[in-house]
């Protein structure tokens, strides 16, 4: 890990603040997770950052996973207040969706750079077109499953979420609502879920980085670079209020083409990237 503080450090913490702002303004405009906002900004962003490319991804998931830990313990408080966090699905869920986290975090100390953008741009994509053409009214089923299949949706969530550096909101939150969930409980229920998500994570990117040394950025601990996530945090704190109030000025069927449009062109210009690189290359 490195730890001096120059020119890269400060181009580092201005692209990261950047970062920040943007992810707290679009969550409080769309009522997203800063995850999904933050990693494909920031895995652009550290392509002019001093690092080895082919962990661009994975310091972008794991600074990402970090930050969701403040913001998740800020936003549960805030939603457990209004009545609107299902504590005995987050409890019947916390061990598929740590062992879900467990399995990602292995995974992603194996798989390529290619291979976690591919991940996020697939989902990215495939939460786009719902968003385009789903409709709220839609279910599944009234109520969720029991016992394996229930655990294993979660154990799913864990997965993803930690390969994408996002917390459980973004899949989450569809995932209950097609499954009768009102959609205030939903999302409180989602943030709880990026607080199991995040920590874990966290610990897991930190320490399958700690071996890359000066091909990380400075200031990082593993893949999770200190200068991004004290940047990205209070920016995003500050930003998000703004984007709520654009909110207002906005009806839900555009806020939700909005969101649809953001994550479609994130996913297609991720998939543009990896269509630049070998598919043996770092």
């Amino acid at each position: 890990m490195t730890f001096s503080f120059g020119f890269d450090a400060f181009l580092l913490l201005m692209a990261t603040m950047a970062t920040g702002a943007f992810a707290g303004f679009v969550a409080g405009l769309l009522g997203v997770g800063g995850g999904i906002v933050i990693v494909p900004v920031l895995y652009h962003l550290l392509e002019f950052v001093p690092m080895d490319p082919a962990l661009r991804m994975h310091v972008a998931v794991g600074t990402s996973l970090a930050t969701l830990i403040p913001t998740s313990i800020r936003s549960v408080g805030s939603h457990r207040k209004r009545g609107a966090v299902d504590d005995g699905l987050l409890h019947a869920w916390r061990i598929p969706l740590a062992l879900g986290v467990l399995a990602g975090g292995a995974l992603a100390g194996i798989v390529s750079r290619q291979a976690l953008v591919g991940v996020f741009a697939t989902v990215a994509l495939v939460v786009s077109l719902h968003m385009a053409f789903g409709r709220e009214g839609w279910r599944i089923g009234e109520r969720l499953p029991d016992g394996l299949a229930g655990r294993a949706m979660a154990g799913v969530i864990g997965l993803l979420s930690t390969l994408m550096g996002i917390g459980g909101g973004t899949l989450g939150v569809p995932l209950l609502t097609l499954f009768g969930y009102p959609i205030h409980r939903a999302v409180g229920t989602g943030a709880g879920l990026g607080l199991i998500i995040g920590i874990p994570g966290t610990i897991l990117f930190a320490a399958g980085g700690l071996g890359a040394g000066p091909a990380l950025p400075a200031w990082s601990i593993g893949y999770v670079n200190l200068v991004g996530f004290l940047a990205i945090v209070p920016m995003t704190i500050w930003l998000a209020p703004y984007g709520v109030k654009a909110a207002h000025a906005l009806s839900r069927a555009m806020l939700r083409r909005a969101f649809a449009l953001f994550l479609g062109v994130t996913a297609i210009k991720l998939y543009a990237d990896l269509l630049g690189f070998s598919v043996t290359g770092g």
